[in-house]
């Protein structure tokens, strides 16, 4: 698939399409992958991330993953549930919506050093401008750090979830933020714990 292709028809489908507010309504206070790769992923972020850093978690939750030891500037949030939201310690600030609904970001350019999204990815409908969004909040040299795993929520995501083995959609991922213009080409890395939730990051530098 190249840049200029489009997306096959009814590859961002789902198949529960109501409204995304309703299967979100009550707070899930669960853990979307087991303890060794949330340890896996909170080790990526230890060697990603900068102290002092400004940072958008997008499509968060109660918990964001984050090195305890590590303070952030800033750490804000986008997500669904607001209870969700208020019990994640990290957060400086937060915010609900939908972002296959609008999927703009609340915030000005160049806001953030780095935007993170843990294993959320799948449920995107509207990937492409999300991403987009992504890079104009970003600061130049800023990073996209998507995390990806194989459990989900099937009948919220999306058809090319699906569809895709798992080990071939960090590419499809790589393949949204190649779409935007504003990253250069992503990198993929394999961090998966032996025996545990595999656990593939897909990152980019905002160009």
């Amino acid at each position: 698939m190249t840049e200029h292709e489009p997306f096959p028809p009814g590859f961002f489908a789902r198949v529960d399409e109501s409204d995304d507010a309703f299967f979100y309504a009550l707070p899930r206070f669960v853990a979307h992958i087991d303890d060794a790769t949330i340890a896996a992923l909170t080790a990526y972020y230890r060697e990603a991330l900068a102290p002092g850093a400004s940072l958008l978690d997008l499509m968060s939750s109660w918990v964001s993953h984050l090195p305890e030891e590590l303070s952030f500037a800033r750490v804000a949030a986008i997500g669904l549930n607001a209870e969700e939201l208020a019990r994640n310690p990290r957060l400086t600030d937060s915010a609900v919506r939908d972002l296959n609904v609008d999927p703009t970001l609340p915030y000005a350019d160049a806001s953030f050093d780095a935007v993170l999204c843990a294993v959320s990815a799948q449920y995107l409908t509207r990937p492409v401008e999300v991403m987009a969004e992504v890079a104009r909040v970003l600061r130049p040299g800023g990073r996209a750090l998507i995390s990806l795993s194989h459990r989900c929520f099937p009948t919220k995501a999306v058809r090319a979830w699906q569809l895709l083995p798992p080990e071939a959609r960090p590419a499809l991922v790589a393949e949204y933020l190649a779409r935007t213009g504003g990253f250069a080409p992503a990198e993929l890395a394999d961090r998966s714990p032996p025996g545990a939730d595999p656990l593939w990051i897909v990152s980019a530098r905002r160009e």
